[in-house]
C-alpha cells in the first residue's frame, strides 16, 4: 500500500477537503475518493519528492528495535496482526511507523510477511527478506529476527567505530585548511604592505603565496564554478558502473585501510553466510544473497563465481580458494566445516576472527593517524612561518 495526499471538494457541500488515503496506486486513490463522495483535485504520492525522500528514509536504529520488539512479541506468542499493530502504536519514527502499517494492511489481507515486506526494498533487504522468508517457512521466524537485529547492530558498531576512526582526522585537516586559509586573506597582505612601503623584494614563497591569494581573490568564482564541477562530476561518475567499479577498487587498495575494507567484507560475507545457511537458506541462494550484501561489486564477482563452480559441483571451500579479494580463511574454515558438517558454525568464527582482527586495526589506525598528522601541521606550518614570519624578521634585521 502506498500513502497519497490528496485536495478535494465534497460533492454534496462543495467545502474544500484536505487529507491522506492508502491505495494501490494513484488511480486506485482517486477512486477510492470518488466512492467516498469526494471529487480529487490533486492526488499526490508521499515522499515523491527529493525533499520528502530524504525525510522517509528510516535508520538503521529503526529497523534494529523494530527487529528486536517483533521477535519479542512472536517469541511470546502475539499473532503476527497482533504484534505489527502493538509495534505501529509504540514507533515514533514517522516513516518506520508508515511501513509497519502497510506491513499490517497487507497480512492482515492475506499476504505473506515476506512478501509484504518486498514492497520496501530500502528497509528490509535480500538478507533481510531471505532469513524472514526461511523462518516462516520453519515456524521459526522469532529466532530469524533475533538474528537479524543481532547482525544489524554489529554491523552498525563496526561502521560507527570506522567513521569514528577517520572523523578525528577529518576535523583536523579542515581546521588546518581554516587556519592557513585565514593567514592567506588576511596576514599575507598586510606582508606585502610593508614590503612595498619599505620598496623591498618580497622572498620566494611569500611572494608565492601574495599571487595565490590575489588569483583566489579576483577568480573566487571560477574556483566556486570548478569546484562545484567537480563534486558533480564525482557524484555523477559514482553512479555509472564504471565508478561504481572504481569506488570498489580503490577501497580494497587504497594505502594504509586496504587490509581493513578486505577484513571488513570478509566478515560481512561469512557473517552473513553463516546465518542463512542456519536457518535454512540453500547454499546458492546463501552465496548469492551474502555477495550483495558486501555492497562491493569487485568482492561480489569472486563471490559469484565460486558460486557458479558450486553450481557445478565444487565444494564451497575449493570454488572460494584463490578468488581475488576473498582472504585465505574463509575457504580454510569452510574445508573444516565441510568435514565436521558444521560449516555455518566454522563461517561464523571466521567472521568472528576477522570482527575482533578489525578492532584491534581500528585502534592501530587511530593510534598512527595521530604523529602522521602532526607531522603535516608541522610542514604546513613551518610553510606560514617561513612565508610570515621569517619575511618580518628578516625586514627588521635590516632596520
Amino acid at each position: 500500500m502506498r500513502r497519497y495526499t490528496y485536495r478535494a471538494k465534497d460533492r454534496r457541500t462543495g467545502k474544500a477537503l484536505k487529507g491522506s488515503v492508502q491505495a494501490e496506486s494513484e488511480r486506485a486513490a482517486g477512486k477510492l475518493l470518488l466512492e467516498r463522495g469526494y471529487i480529487p483535485d490533486n492526488i499526490v504520492e508521499e515522499g515523491s519528492g527529493l525533499l520528502d525522500q530524504m525525510n522517509n528514509k528510516v535508520p538503521a536504529k529503526e529497523r534494529i528495535v523494530f527487529s528486536r520488539q517483533f521477535a519479542t512479541l512472536i517469541g511470546a506468542g502475539l499473532p503476527l496482526a497482533n504484534s505489527l499493530r502493538t509495534i505501529a502504536e509504540q514507533t515514533n519514527n514517522k516513516p518506520m511507523r508508515r511501513v509497519v502499517e502497510e506491513l499490517l494492511a497487507d497480512v492482515e489481507a492475506g499476504k505473506s510477511l515476506a512478501v509484504a515486506m518486498e514492497k520496501h526494498p530500502t528497509v528490509f533487504d535480500k538478507v533481510y527478506l531471505a532469513l524472514v522468508r526461511a523462518g516462516e517457512m520453519s515456524g521459526t521466524l522469532d529466532e530469524a529476527l533475533k538474528r537479524l537485529a543481532h547482525q544489524q547492530e554489529k554491523d552498525a558498531a563496526m561502521m560507527s567505530k570506522i567513521r569514528g576512526a577517520m572523523t578525528y582526522p577529518a576535523i583536523v585537516l579542515v581546521v588546518i585548511v581554516l587556519v592557513i586559509a585565514f593567514m592567506m586573506f588576511t596576514v599575507v597582505p598586510q606582508v606585502e604592505s610593508l614590503y612595498e612601503d619599505l620598496k623591498q623584494e618580497l622572498p620566494a614563497l611569500t611572494a608565492f603565496l601574495v599571487s595565490a591569494t590575489a588569483f583566489m581573490i579576483e577568480f573566487w568564482w571560477l574556483l566556486a564554478i570548478i569546484l562545484v564541477g567537480l563534486v558533480w562530476f564525482f557524484l555523477q561518475f559514482r553512479k555509472t558502473p564504471t565508478g561504481v567499479k572504481f569506488m570498489a577498487t580503490f577501497k580494497l587498495n587504497v594505502p594504509m585501510f586496504n587490509s581493513l575494507f578486505r577484513k571488513l567484507y570478509m566478515a560481512r560475507f561469512a557473517r552473513t553466510a553463516q546465518i542463512l545457511l542456519s536457518t535454512g537458506v540453500a547454499m546458492l541462494d546463501t552465496m548469492e544473497i551474502s555477495g550483495e550484501a558486501m555492497n562491493n561489486v569487485v568482492v561480489e564477482k569472486s563471490v559469484t563465481e565460486a558460486s557458479e563452480m558450486v553450481r557445478a559441483g565444487k565444494a564451497l571451500s575449493d570454488s572460494l580458494r584463490g578468488k581475488d579479494y576473498i582472504l585465505l580463511l574463509v575457504p580454510q574454515m569452510a574445508s573444516i566445516g565441510e568435514q565436521s558438517g558444521k560449516i555455518d558454525e566454522m563461517l561464523g568464527k571466521a567472521a568472528q576472527v576477522f570482527e575482533d582482527e578489525l578492532d584491534e586495526q581500528l585502534k592501530m589506525i587511530s593510534t598512527m593517524i595521530e604523529p602522521i598528522l602532526m607531522v603535516v601541521m608541522g610542514i604546513m606550518a613551518g610553510g606560514m612561518v617561513g612565508a610570515i614570519l621569517f619575511p618580518i624578521y628578516a625586514l627588521v634585521g635590516t632596520m
